[in-house]
């Protein structure tokens, strides 16, 4: 495993901030440990993210704190903007992967009424369509040439 670049308490508050907490089913992102799904997957933008991160515990300890993750929800979140803006693609690079990895993580998924499964082999069911909708679609010429 390789080593990280990234001060993980701030890491893991910053993904708590961009997903929260929403009761006791949904954890935050970054209670769920999704630190370890989002970095590797930054390619190029780890740079950038380990610089604000840098950057967030070093104005959270001017600011009398000991570090970003010691700050309350509100006062982090002021920051986490203030920070976002001096370092363009902060915010950007990680929210892609960020939700990709949440909605993928089987407590999520479970907490929102999903088997916490791949979909294949087993599949979901779907519920039957009028293929009648589709009659005009195959009346119409083709828009294309065969080869």
């Amino acid at each position: 495993m390789s080593e990280t670049l990234f001060p993980a308490a701030a890491f893991g508050a910053v993904l708590d901030l961009l997903i929260p907490a929403r009761g006791a089913l949904l954890p935050g992102a970054g209670a769920l440990g999704l630190g370890a799904y989002v970095e590797p997957r930054l390619g190029d933008a780890k740079a950038v993210v380990a610089a604000a991160l840098v950057a967030l515990d070093e104005r959270a300890r001017e600011g009398g704190g000991e570090d970003f993750a010691g700050l309350g929800s509100a006062p982090g979140a002021e920051l986490l903007q203030e920070v976002a803006g001096a370092h363009p693609g902060f915010l950007e690079s990680l929210i892609f992967h960020l939700y990709s990895g949440y909605y993928q993580h089987p407590r999520v998924v479970e907490s929102i009424g999903l088997e916490a499964r791949p979909p294949f082999p087993d599949g979901y069911p779907l519920e039957k369509g009028d293929l009648g909708l589709l009659d005009g679609v195959r009346r119409r010429p083709r828009l294309y040439r065969e080869i």
